[in-house]
């Protein structure tokens, strides 16, 4: 929540509620009707299922946080942005995979072979710093246009993918994916 909900909760909503609760218990002391036993029931189970209901939505609707764990494995073309021609030869062409060892292999291939293989290291951002590690990576000389600069990380709710800079082919986007071969 923001700052101003928070301060129209602690000084409006949370004091209205404790008088209401306080008159109905004060109302039911002296009639023994059960109605305000049901109000007081329905107002803190009102305010119970809004709590749980916000939380809910902020627990769905975050980012992920991302640390060094989460970016090993395979990583293909994301053909979801832009879809064609382009997007399929590019996914035939280049992959990667981040192994435990804080490796990283870029393929350049041609389909489900092998053409070429760039080595490097990863590391990731001190995660005091940001909310999610960012990946940092190392590459052995020479090195391929596509790797010259650090990828961006680009988090939602439920995953990631990773946009890399070429001065050829502008942003490519690379998303967590074992490759196959297209139909």
């Amino acid at each position: 929540m923001g700052f101003g909900f928070n301060l129209f909760f602690v000084f409006i909503i949370a004091p209205l509620i404790a008088i209401l609760t306080l008159v109905f218990i004060v109302s039911w002391i002296f009639t023994r009707q059960k109605i305000y036993i049901k109000i007081i029931g329905t107002i803190w189970f009102l305010i119970f299922g809004f709590i749980i209901l916000i939380g809910t939505i902020q627990w769905l609707t975050s980012k992920t946080e991302l640390n060094k764990n989460d970016y090993y494995g395979h990583y293909i073309i994301n053909r979801d942005f832009f879809p064609g021609r382009q997007a399929n030869w590019q996914y035939e062409t280049y992959r990667f995979e981040i192994k435990k060892n804080d490796s990283i292999y870029f393929y350049v291939t041609n389909k489900e072979k092998i053409l070429k293989t760039y080595r490097g290291t990863i590391q990731t951002t001190d995660p005091s710093q940001y909310s999610s590690e960012r990946l940092i990576i190392n590459m052995e000389q020479p090195i391929h246009h596509i790797l010259k600069t650090d990828p961006t990380t680009y988090r939602s709710s439920w995953n990631f993918y990773l946009v890399f800079y070429s001065e050829k082919f502008n942003n490519l986007y690379f998303k967590k994916g074992k490759w196959r071969p297209l139909d």
